[in-house]
């Protein structure tokens, strides 16, 4: 009896042990707590926080600057501080949220969109000014745009070799740099098409609703339209039932891109309703989780790859690909064990291996 206390007693220190020695990470999520992007990458980075053994919390701030802002301040000059702060620069707002971390001895990584080359100029980089602010993660978003964009334009032109074409795009919030690049990588792929005619781009701030009121106007406006590019596939939604509605048939007479993880948009793409889905950037905040714990232990990744780094995450799928990621999606934990993308113990590796692949095998 006394032996099985004596174990049960050594757990629980042991477990008591890991939890005060376990990384607290927050992250400043700019999403809204129903927006299935933000929450599935909220998801994504929590089950790599718990395969880790991070102490991981999310908050959300509901699109809402002035609240991520309020949340910054809270986190970093309260009175229980994490070890790290993961941040976007939502709105441009990264430059305000090192200022708030001065002197707090939080460490700060930044995720999906890090601070412009103009910010930077003027507050220096990760790891300067701001010692504290030690990396960044980040995915290519012009590739994004010119990746949905060139698929459905590829698409058009084997069903129609060299027709003229109208198009539609659907952008997000007019001052967010993923916004900014993917309409830079739409634009780079409609000058290799030139028989397609972009004829309106409008800003639905990655909203179904406001997209599907925006789409109620310009279908009945340019009713030659064929390609309809969004930003992400809650745009893309919205946009497909102002087009349902209005007699038009998605997948058919009118054909869509998105972008996102979504099992509804997944389900779109299998179906046809949706001609072109690109993914993969929803994964960052779990990969950035692996970067936190190694350098937590002492292995700083600026030494195994760099301190910001630009990964290449989105992938146009094929059907198989969406299928796959649909059954990681639906399946707990994602059906990943993250410690294996741990450079921890590992002699002789150079750099981490961050892709989709692992999701879509």
């Amino acid at each position: 009896m006394k032996g099985r206390c004596a174990s049960l007693l050594l757990v629980l220190c042991l477990a008591f042990s890991q939890a005060l020695s376990a990384a607290s990470v927050v992250f400043l999520n700019p999403g809204r707590t129903n927006e299935p992007f933000w929450v599935s990458y909220a998801q994504f980075m929590q089950a790599a926080a718990s395969d880790l053994g991070i102490a991981l919390e999310v908050k959300f701030a509901e699109r809402d600057m002035q609240r991520m802002l309020d949340q910054a301040r809270e986190v970093l000059q309260g009175p229980h501080r994490p070890d790290y702060l993961v941040f976007v620069n939502e709105q441009y707002s990264g430059p305000e949220i090192l200022r708030l971390s001065r002197g707090s001895g939080v460490k700060l990584f930044t995720v999906n969109s890090t601070l412009t080359a103009d910010q930077q100029a003027l507050v220096g980089g990760t790891r300067e000014r701001y010692p504290d602010w030690i990396g960044s993660m980040v995915a290519n978003e012009e590739e994004a745009g010119y990746l949905m964009a060139r698929d459905l334009l590829e698409q058009q032109q084997r069903l129609a070799p060299g027709r003229p074409v109208e198009m539609l795009a659907f952008s997000g919030v007019k001052q967010t740099p993923a916004a900014k690049h993917r309409e830079q990588g739409l634009m780079r792929a409609l000058a290799e098409f030139p028989q397609v005619r972009l004829r309106q781009l409008v800003y639905s701030e990655w909203n179904r609703d406001r997209a599907y009121v925006q789409a109620q106007q310009l279908f009945p406006r340019y009713p030659a339209v064929k390609l309809v590019w969004s930003a992400n596939d809650e745009m893309a939604f919205g946009a497909m039932r102002a087009a349902a509605e209005l007699g038009r048939k998605p997948g058919q007479d009118l054909r869509f891109s998105a972008l996102n993880n979504s099992p509804e948009v997944l389900r779109a793409y299998l179906d046809g309703s949706v001609g072109s889905l690109v993914s993969g950037h929803f994964t960052l905040g779990g990969w950035a989780m692996v970067l936190l714990h190694d350098y937590d232990a002492g292995l700083d990744f600026a030494q195994h790859g760099g301190k910001d780094r630009e990964v290449r995450l989105f992938q146009a799928l094929d059907r198989n690909e969406a299928a796959s990621l649909l059954r990681h999606i639906e399946q707990r934990g994602y059906d990943l064990d993250f410690r294996t993308f741990s450079l921890l113990g590992r002699k002789g590796a150079r750099d981490y291996r961050f892709s989709l692949q692992p999701l879509i095998d």
